[in-house]
């Protein structure tokens, strides 16, 4: 999604590069609480995945554990991965 919006990744191309005031990196800046919004939304999905019984099917506690540790952890840090480096490159 984020190669079709295109966002700046370069500081000096912000609209606001050398001023002061908040710029998006997107050319709408909707997009910077779309993403946010996105974002979330895909964690709490993998959450969500977590907690269906298919999900422990053949699993003991601790593998369950594990995994969905292991699931929710990876999806946070992708997301909050994505979204920072986005977001506060005009900011």
């Amino acid at each position: 999604m984020l190669a079709v919006l295109q966002p700046i990744t370069r500081f000096e191309d912000c609209p606001n590069y050398g001023g002061n005031g908040n710029a998006s990196a997107f050319a709408n800046p909707a997009w910077d609480f779309y993403l946010m919004v996105l974002l979330f939304g895909w964690v709490f999905l993998a959450v969500l995945e977590q907690t269906l019984s298919i999900t422990r099917r053949g699993r003991g506690r601790a593998d369950f554990a594990l995994r969905a540790a292991g699931a929710i952890t990876l999806t946070t840090i992708a997301s909050c991965g994505l979204f920072v480096n986005v977001a506060v490159l005009c900011h």
